[in-house]
């Protein structure tokens, strides 16, 4: 169960963010296990379980606010995603960070509205939240953990004297790359972020 919400949270970053049980079902079913239900009020075990809890809700609010402020930093970007991605392709938010991000982005259309573009003269007062938010910076390097073997990745070079090169990653090795190098492979599951 432990290992579950590790693997989840390590994978808040940049990657894939498909998540087999939500922080709900997941304390749900740590709060119902059987061995919690038999041990007595006094057992030293209850009292570790119940740290343990308190470390997963923790780490899953962590993993949470870390979501919510990459929404916040990049959402015209993230919804422009959504909009583009193919129908039977699974979306990289929830429901609730949907709905979410379309509210941040209503609210501060209006708020700019309110605030300053209506001072403006009319041929400023519309503005592109595409062009003027930052994007995602895909070329930061991330930590990764190889999760199935993969051959021939071509690593693009950093420098116009540097040439393309072809690595593979073993499973189980750990690599520092590009982010925009591996991101399908983090989408499909093959590598985690660590």
């Amino acid at each position: 169960m432990t290992e579950e919400l590790d693997l989840m949270a390590q994978d808040s970053d940049g990657g894939s963010e498909e998540v087999v049980l939500t922080p709900a079902e997941l304390i749900d079913r740590l709060e119902q296990e059987e061995n919690l239900r038999r041990a007595k009020k006094g057992d030293l075990k209850v009292s570790i379980h119940r740290m343990e809890m308190e470390r997963i809700r923790y780490v899953l609010s962590s993993y949470l606010r870390c979501r919510l402020m990459k929404i916040e930093k990049f959402f015209p970007h993230i919804l422009e995603k959504e909009k583009t991605r193919n129908e039977g392709e699974p979306s990289s938010l929830s429901p609730e960070e949907f709905a979410f991000a379309k509210e941040y982005m209503t609210n501060t259309e209006t708020y700019l509205k309110n605030v300053a573009l209506k001072h403006m003269p009319p041929n400023l007062q519309k503005v592109d939240l595409l062009r003027s938010v930052p994007k995602p910076d895909l070329d930061s390097y991330v930590f990764l953990r190889v999760k199935e073997r993969q051959e021939n990745i071509l690593v693009e070079p950093e420098t116009d004297e540097q040439r393309d090169y072809v690595i593979d990653l073993e499973e189980g090795s750990q690599h520092l790359i590009r982010y925009k190098t591996i991101a399908p492979l983090v989408a499909s599951g093959a590598i985690q972020l660590i």
